[in-house]
């Protein structure tokens, strides 16, 4: 039970911040997103992301800090197996399932629902 309550608090927390974020800054949502990513990738650099996603499960490796983290760690073990051109592959590797995936479920919510333009 506590697994889902430290999930359910550490997510919460970070979507309450970039949420705090996106109201009181001028900063754009896509920057924002920019943001969280380099710094889950950052946090997973200096070893600080490791221990919050043991802790915090899904609440941390959900949102888009935990999507620099796995670019981080892809990145990393890339550069261990294959040297410098790790730094391309790696991110690649990676995060391709998480890419694909929301790709093809967005093109089926698409299929699903109504899509149109902002006005």
């Amino acid at each position: 039970m506590m697994d889902y309550i430290n999930a359910f608090w550490v997510g919460g927390l970070i979507c309450a911040l970039t949420q705090i974020l996106m109201d009181k800054t001028k900063m754009l949502p896509g920057r924002i997103m920019v943001l969280l990513v380099c710094s889950g990738a950052v946090l997973g650099a200096v070893g600080v992301y490791e221990p919050l996603m043991e802790y915090a499960g899904a609440g941390a490796s959900v949102p888009l800090l935990g999507f620099g983290n796995t670019l981080w760690k892809g990145v990393k073990e890339a550069v261990e197996q294959e040297g410098f051109l790790g730094i391309f592959m790696g991110g690649f590797k990676a995060s391709a399932v998480g890419i694909s995936a929301a790709l093809v479920f967005g093109y089926l919510a698409s299929l699903v629902f109504e899509p149109k333009m902002k006005s």
